[in-house]
C-alpha cells in the first residue's frame, strides 16, 4: 500500500502529475462520448468551470503557472496499449466490446483540445471550446486538477509527521464509515468520487478500503483507471450533459419539450440492462416522468441526483406503479451528496420496496472536514458544465433550484415549456 503522506510530502518537488491517463475519468463520460461520437459528432460546444462555493478563492490558493503546467500535461496524454486493450476487450455491464472499433480508433488518436484560462478576482475562468466529443473529455481531468491543487496548497506547509497524523485520522474516518455500512443487508454501493476527490491516491485508497470492508456489497468504481488497475467493475451510465446540449440544439418549444426523450431514444438503441437508467431531473423530475413515453417505464431504473432523495424515490415508485410496472424489480440509484447517515436512512426506508444502489462521491473521497485549521480542506462544490452548444446557451433547472444554470430569460422559457412550478431550495453540499 502506498505511503500517501510521504507522496504528498514529495509533491513539493513536483514529481507527481495529477492526471496521468486519459482513462483517469468517470466511466459515464466514455459511454456518453461514444454516444455523442455516433449521434452528434459535429456539434460545437463550450464548457466552463463553475465554482458554486465562491468563498473558496481558487485563484488565491492555486498558482496559475502550476495550474497551466498540469493542464498542459493532460494535453500530452494518449491511450497506452494496455488501456486500449482493456477498453476494447473487457466486459462492461455483461457486454463485450462495449466500445465500437470506430470510436476506439478515434479515441486512440485523441489529443485534448486547447483551453482558455483567465484570472478574475479570486477565481479562475477556465473554458474549453471545440467539437463535443473532444471537449467533453476535459470535464473530469479539469476538476480533478483543481481539486487536488487546492489540497496541495493547503498541505504545502505541513511537516512529514503532521501529514502522517492527518492521513491516519482521515483513514480512520473512512474506515469507521465502512464499519457502519457493513450492518446494512443487501447493500449495493459504488465509488462515484472522481470529480471532486482529494487526490487520485486518496481515491484509490478509499476504493481499496471499500473493497476490503464491504466485500461483495461493493459494486465497483466510476473511475476507469482505478477499475482497470484494481480489476473492479467500472460503474456509470449517463449525465445531465446530454439533455442539456440536445435541448440547446432544439428548434422551437415543441422540439425542446421532446429533446430529453430524444437523448434516451438514442441511448436505448445502444444499451440494455443496467445501463438503461433514467436521469429525470435536468428539467424537473415530476414533469419529465408525467410526459415520458411508455417505453421508458420498461427501463431498469432511475438515478436521483438532486432535490430530496426520499421524495424523488417515492415519485419514481408511484410512476412505475401507474405505468403497470412492479417497483420491487426496479433499481433506484441515489447519488446526490451522500454520506453514511443518509445512506443508512435511505436504505432503511426503501429496502425491499425497490432495488437500491448508492453512488458515494465527494464525502467518500474528500471528507477532511475539521482535520486542519480553519477547515481549509472541507469539500466544496466545483463543476465543469456545457454552457453553450452551436452558439446557443444551455440550461439546467434541476429539482433543486440552487443547482439551476443558464441565462435568466432561457431559464424562464424552459420552466414554461417543461411546466416547472415552485421548487424547494436545498443546500448544495457538494
Amino acid at each position: 500500500m502506498i505511503d500517501i503522506a510521504t507522496r504528498v510530502w514529495n509533491h513539493k518537488w513536483k514529481i507527481d502529475p495529477i492526471v496521468r491517463s486519459l482513462i483517469d475519468t468517470d466511466f459515464y463520460k466514455l459511454l456518453m462520448c461514444q454516444s455523442v461520437f455516433r449521434n452528434r459528432p459535429d456539434t460545437q460546444v463550450r464548457f466552463s468551470l463553475i465554482n458554486r462555493s465562491t468563498h473558496v478563492p481558487l485563484a488565491h490558493l492555486i498558482d496559475e503557472g502550476e495550474l497551466r503546467e498540469q493542464l498542459d500535461h493532460v494535453r500530452t496524454l494518449s491511450l497506452s496499449r494496455g488501456e486500449s486493450t482493456w477498453l476494447r476487450g473487457n466486459t462492461f455491464y455483461g457486454k463485450r466490446q462495449m466500445f465500437r472499433p470506430d470510436f476506439m480508433e478515434w479515441f486512440e488518436n485523441l489529443c485534448l483540445p486547447p483551453y482558455d484560462l483567465q484570472r478574475v478576482g479570486d477565481q479562475y475562468e477556465l473554458t474549453f471550446e471545440g467539437s463535443w466529443p473532444e471537449v467533453m473529455l476535459w470535464e473530469i481531468p479539469a476538476l480533478a486538477i483543481l481539486m487536488e491543487l487546492r489540497s496541495r496548497a493547503v498541505l504545502r506547509d505541513m511537516g512529514r509527521f503532521e501529514l502522517q497524523v492527518l492521513y491516519a485520522r482521515a483513514m480512520t474516518r473512512v474506515w469507521e464509515k465502512v464499519e457502519r455500512l457493513r450492518g446494512l443487508d443487501d447493500l449495493r454501493l459504488a465509488d462515484f468520487g472522481t470529480r471532486r476527490r482529494h487526490s487520485f491516491l486518496w481515491q484509490d485508497w478509499c476504493v481499496q478500503a471499500l473493497r476490503e470492508g464491504l466485500g461483495d456489497n461493493f459494486a465497483g468504481t466510476s473511475n476507469c483507471l482505478i477499475a482497470k488497475n484494481r480489476d473492479l467493475e467500472a460503474i456509470g451510465t449517463n449525465a445531465h450533459e446530454l439533455p442539456m446540449v440536445y435541448s440547446a440544439l432544439a428548434e422551437g418549444d415543441a422540439a425542446l419539450a421532446q429533446a430529453p426523450y430524444d437523448v434516451l431514444a438514442d441511448w436505448h438503441e445502444e444499451h440494455e440492462g443496467n445501463l438503461r437508467i433514467i436521469l429525470p431531473d435536468t428539467y424537473g423530475s415530476e414533469g419529465f416522468l408525467a410526459n415520458a413515453p411508455d417505453w421508458l417505464a420498461g427501463w431498469t431504473g432511475i438515478r436521483i441526483d438532486s432535490g430530496d432523495p426520499a421524495t424523488g424515490a417515492e415519485t419514481a415508485i408511484r410512476w412505475w406503479q401507474a405505468r403497470g410496472e412492479d417497483p420491487t424489480g426496479k433499481l433506484i440509484i441515489f447519488s446526490d451528496g451522500l454520506d453514511v447517515e443518509k445512506i443508512e436512512e435511505l436504505h432503511r426506508q426503501f429496502h425491499g420496496r425497490v432495488r437500491t444502489s448508492f453512488g458515494w462521491g465527494t464525502l467518500l473521497t474528500n471528507d477532511f472536514r475539521g482535520l486542519v485549521a480553519d477547515d481549509a480542506l472541507a469539500p466544496f462544490s466545483l463543476v465543469c458544465k456545457a454552457v453553450e452548444a452551436d452558439g446557443r446557451p444551455t440550461v439546467k433547472l434541476s429539482d433543486n433550484p440552487r443547482k439551476a444554470m443558464g441565462p435568466e430569460g432561457e431559464v424562464a422559457r424552459y420552466k414554461r415549456v417543461f411546466g416547472v412550478g415552485s421548487q424547494r431550495e436545498m443546500e448544495v453540499v457538494v
